[in-house]
């Protein structure tokens, strides 16, 4: 699994331009799906099994980027804006990859001066695609990713783009563990645009109309230095999230999840986020509502190119997944 999440981390894909991520995707689920549709919007529909409860599950193929806006005359320097959550303490120095591969150096005004200590605004930096000739194609208008491969270290791996490009590892190993074999209709949706506001994940499911969904995304760890305060560890199994700014899910999904990974003896920890969402935030007010939660695996240093998880979460997100898809949905009432 560890070449599936190598290949689709360092695969480009900001908000809005996902196409190489949605045909390295298409490539490795074919096998294992019934039907496949590729939206209005660019959302990768994948359809298993017929008949029983509709469950949509996403994940999305986006990640955060810039786009160019402006080229400085003399210097041939682009000016830029953000595609989605850019943090602006990890930009100076950082590279940035555009979609015909030339690999761009961000800069900053006086780096050594107020920049040091300051964090300055974004009109500050600029991109450095200078060749040695004085040419270039790029110009205002076109969009790049944060630029790194993936490492690892130990049951560590580390990279750009595991936000959410892990969460598409964990859909798409779950169905080659189904292998086709379920008693529900499942939905695994691919979602675009989720750094940019959740877009595709509103749009598919009005589309999908499920009974129930789930997404799959990384969620922050509270075992870093002075970090958040939350019980979500790295190594600690998959995360059910109850809560975030976005979403409270339902006391009956939680449970769903929570006996799932009880009765299958899978590693797992309770997630409340207080700072950000996933794409079951969209789902859960679809057509008449839809009763949503969402797996995460932890991460650390989340919107930087060295996101980290762990193999063992990943694998125990994977095993959540499979068996909540395996079986019969069940969910409490009352």
């Amino acid at each position: 699994m560890k070449d599936l999440i190598r290949k689709l981390v360092e695969a480009w894909g900001p908000s809005g331009y996902e196409h190489h991520v949605r045909a390295l995707i298409t490539a490795e689920v074919e096998p294992f799906v019934d039907e496949i549709i590729v939206d209005p919007l660019g959302n990768l529909i994948c359809r298993v099994g017929q008949g029983g409860k509709r469950i949509m599950v996403a994940a999305h193929m986006d990640e955060i980027g810039v786009m160019t806006t402006f080229q400085e005359p003399k210097s041939g320097y682009l000016r830029f804006s953000p595609i989605g959550g850019l943090l602006h303490t990890t930009l100076f120095g950082n590279r940035v990859r555009f979609e015909d591969g030339t690999i761009g150096v961000i800069g900053v005004h006086e780096p050594f001066g107020g920049g040091r200590t300051n964090v300055p605004n974004l009109d500050d930096f600029y991109i450095d695609v200078s060749d040695g000739d004085g040419s270039t194609a790029l110009t205002a208008g076109q969009p790049a990713t944060l630029w790194r491969t993936l490492d690892e270290r130990g049951t560590r791996l580390v990279a750009k783009s595991m936000d959410d490009r892990v969460g598409c590892a964990v859909a798409i190993e779950a169905l080659r563990r189904l292998n086709r074999q379920t008693p529900n209709e499942v939905y695994f949706v691919f979602t675009v645009q989720e750094e940019v506001g959740l877009r595709g994940a509103r749009a598919a499911a009005y589309r999908v109309a499920p009974d129930v969904a789930i997404a799959l995304d990384v969620t922050s760890s509270g075992d870093e230095v002075k970090g958040e305060k939350m019980s979500v560890r790295l190594g600690g199994g998959a995360a059910i999230k109850v809560h975030d700014v976005g979403l409270v899910v339902p006391p009956a999904v939680r449970q769903w999840m929570v006996d799932r990974a009880e009765a299958d003896g899978i590693p797992y920890q309770l997630e409340l986020l207080k700072l950000g969402t996933t794409d079951a935030a969209a789902i859960q007010t679809a057509r008449a509502g839809v009763p949503s939660g969402a797996i995460s695996v932890p991460c650390r240093f989340v919107h930087t190119t060295s996101e980290t998880v762990d193999t063992g979460d990943v694998e125990a997100c994977v095993a959540l997944l499979t068996g909540l898809l395996s079986n019969e949905v069940v969910l409490a009432t009352g």
